[in-house]
């Protein structure tokens, strides 16, 4: 081993040296200290002394192993110790050389230039220099006079593919006799693989470089060849052929995408198939995120937690509070933004799905749409805690929906067609999508004026949505945004109606019957259901006109439905005796009921009332209308069991949404039942004994508990 050290009176500094190993075929190794400062010329000169060889501006260093990347001045910063670099020739007369094995008579050696081209060619030095001389130009000519065997002609299109890629070369500068060439290899039959393969590639580069190119591939390439190469054995063709397939796609304007799919004329079949496949496979991409929980451990994913957080609210510098103050500020805005547990966020990312993929559609949304995300969580920030649409927990059930609408995770059926148009038109689907779907969920929340116990059912309602907007097959993702949002929770309910009564319609006459049968019965046991729940009565609150609620009162329906009593209580009563209560009002004496803003307390606070007031307020009239004892109910299920409840007191018919909703449910189970097939299946004459309690209930998980 032989050392070169740079000696002199300024010693350079240590971080500025390297120690690796230099190797040349046929001579020993040599380990250096390579001063980082000094001119790479001057090293290579060093090491050409070492071995006594002459023109040092012949040479050059490239990486040993790995990619075998030439030494520059702009990337020797990344030599690390210990590297081993080996001397070689320099890209300049590397490129000389090639570029005139390329042009020589001898068949043989011009297939070992262009195989060798095809190597060095993924360096962008060595490209730099070959492109200078118009290496590519030559390339291009010897495709196009096609004259050459199918491995001189694999390795001319390989090395080609591997130029261009370093974008020195526009794609555009391309004739169009070369294209068409390059398309002729992907179009013919007989075709050699290895260069149907390269010019799949090549095609694929064109497509996504400009459309004047896409317009004169897709003009060349007949989509019947295309999808003759999704079905053969050769794994590689298939991948390159659905690649090229989906750049086609990805590119074309809506028009030019539907003449696409349908210019295949006879194979409709195979073309919505394969387009199916396509979709699967590339959705499918996303599978490991949606597999893997969230590492508490992980420094990258509790930075991209922060970063939620941050992006949502401004707050003071954190630097400047104590431990114990910045973790009851993050914790106070973590929950804000609708994590469940607002101490360890990162808990509520643990289940599989949508695991990492749920942080993913969230910060590419706070990312790409900063506005609509601070506005999202400031506005629902702002709102009573009971109505807030949290965002965490909506967004990752969001996600969970749509890998499921999308069906990320199956591998695709052998026999599946059914794609959505939308996939082509759009990079990165899953997100843009979620980004759309956040929104809406946020507009229907409101719409539905839903509170935390409705989650469930707003998630119900924003699946549907996603689900019959994509149904009717929408090409871009703008169309997709303006039908989704078009369908609101009114349209919603409205098609619910049309296609239970469309339902209804095509039942066998005798299942009609039954079930005009069954209504009275049924409507007798929700008249009776909701007696019985006035006279367990409710507590009520007073709202001052400073609109402070400050005083509770309670009411309920005597047993025998004659008197309603009523009476201020303590807060912290519960259910009082019928007796405790001082005031009361016969039934007889109730003349009406009113609603909303035809309330006497909603006329007195006229302008002053939100619409969350109003739909909750009901009253009732009593002595020749002289009188009115007014309610806000606690809930707008209590309203619509207190309105149903006073209407059958009054010998009116119920109106309420959940009155129609229940009489619905009870409807369907009972004709179910009915329509059981139950012969020979006993029926026993007492119901079963009712199994003992567990001796705990640890198997139990309290949803309540949103913080630990």
């Amino acid at each position: 081993w032989s050392v070169v050290e740079s000696r002199g009176a300024n010693m350079p500094q240590q971080k500025d040296i390297v120690k690796i190993a230099i190797q040349m075929p046929g001579a020993y190794p040599q380990l250096i200290q390579l001063d980082q400062k000094k001119p790479l010329s001057a090293v290579i000169k060093e090491v050409c002394d070492g071995w006594n060889l002459p023109g040092p501006d012949n040479y050059a260093l490239q990486y040993a192993d790995g990619v075998q990347t030439y030494i520059t001045e702009s990337n020797r910063l990344d030599i690390k110790n210990g590297c081993i670099l080996r001397l070689t020739k320099a890209p300049g007369r590397c490129a000389e050389d090639l570029y005139k094995g390329i042009q020589s008579s001898d068949a043989g050696v011009r297939c070992d230039s262009l195989k060798e081209l095809a190597s060095v060619s993924t360096d962008v030095t060595f490209a730099q220099e070959f492109i200078s001389r118009d290496g590519h130009l030559l390339l291009v000519k010897t495709v196009e006079d096609s004259n050459e065997s199918s491995m001189i002609m694999t390795h001319t299109l390989t090395g080609f593919m591997e130029l261009m890629d370093h974008g020195i070369v526009s794609w555009e500068n391309l004739s169009t006799v070369f294209i068409k060439k390059i398309a002729s290899f992907v179009n013919a039959k007989p075709t050699d693989a290895s260069i149907q393969q390269v010019s799949l590639d090549i095609l694929e580069s064109m497509v996504l470089s400009s459309y004047s190119l896409f317009l004169q591939v897709k003009q060349e390439v007949t989509m019947e060849r295309l999808i003759a190469h999704l079905q053969v054995t050769n794994q590689q063709i298939q991948t390159k052929a659905m690649a090229l397939l989906m750049a086609l796609l990805q590119t074309a304007g809506d028009s030019d995408r539907q003449n696409i799919i349908h210019s295949s004329g006879a194979v409709q079949d195979e073309m919505a198939h394969y387009l199916y496949v396509l979709q699967s496979v590339t959705l499918n991409h996303l599978e490991p995120r949606m597999r893997t929980a969230l590492d508490c451990y992980s420094q990258e994913q509790r930075d991209i937690l922060h970063g939620l957080r941050q992006a949502a609210f401004e707050t003071e510098s954190e630097n400047s509070l104590s431990h114990e103050r910045r973790r009851s500020l993050c914790a106070k805005e973590f929950k804000k933004l609708g994590f469940s547990n607002n101490s360890n966020p990162g808990q509520d990312l643990v289940r599989t799905p949508p695991g990492l993929l749920a942080l993913d559609t969230m910060f590419y949304f706070a990312t790409r749409y900063p506005d609509a995300y601070s506005r999202f969580v400031l506005e629902n920030s702002s709102r009573e805690d009971k109505h807030e649409c949290p965002f965490a927990r909506s967004s990752i059930q969001l996600t969970l929906i749509l890998c499921e609408i999308l069906r990320i995770g199956e591998p695709p059926s052998e026999t599946g067609s059914d794609y959505h148009p939308i996939f082509f038109s759009q990079d990165r689907l899953m997100e843009e999508l979620f980004c759309v779907c956040i929104q809406l969920l946020n507009k229907t929340w409101k719409e539905m004026r839903a509170t935390q116990e409705d989650f469930d059912k707003v998630m119900q309602v924003v699946r549907e949505q996603i689900t019959r907007t994509l149904s009717s097959k929408p090409t871009s993702l703008e169309l997709f945004k303006n039908k989704v949002n078009a369908l609101n929770y009114s349209e919603i309910l409205k098609l619910r109606q049309t296609e239970r009564l469309h339902q209804e319609e095509t039942l066998a006459p005798p299942v009609l019957e039954l079930k005009e049968r069954l209504k009275p019965e049924l409507l007798e046991l929700i008249r009776q259901q909701r007696l019985n729940r006035l006279c367990q009565g409710t507590m009520f609150r007073k709202i001052s006109s400073r609109r402070r609620q400050d005083k509770l009162w309670y009411c309920r329906l005597s047993p025998n439905h004659k008197m309603l009593h009523y009476g201020d209580v303590e807060e912290d009563a519960e259910n009082p005796p019928i007796e405790t209560l001082q005031d009361k009002i016969p039934v007889a004496d109730i003349k009406g009921l009113l609603t909303g803003k035809d309330c006497p307390h909603m006329k007195e606070n006229k302008g002053k009332q939100n619409k969350e007031v109003l739909d909750l307020a009901f009253s009732i009239t009593y002595d020749v209308e002289e009188y009115s004892l007014n309610f806000i109910a606690p809930s707008r299920t209590d309203f619509c069991l207190w309105t149903d409840g006073l209407s059958v007191l009054l010998g009116r018919e119920m109106s309420s949404e959940s009155m129609r909703s229940e009489l619905e449910i009870l409807l369907s189970m009972e004709i179910k039942l009915r329509l059981l097939d139950l012969e020979n299946v006993p029926i026993p004459e007492s119901a079963p004994v009712v199994p003992k309690p567990p001796t705990n209930y640890n198997f139990c998980y309290d949803f309540s508990q949103t913080e630990q």
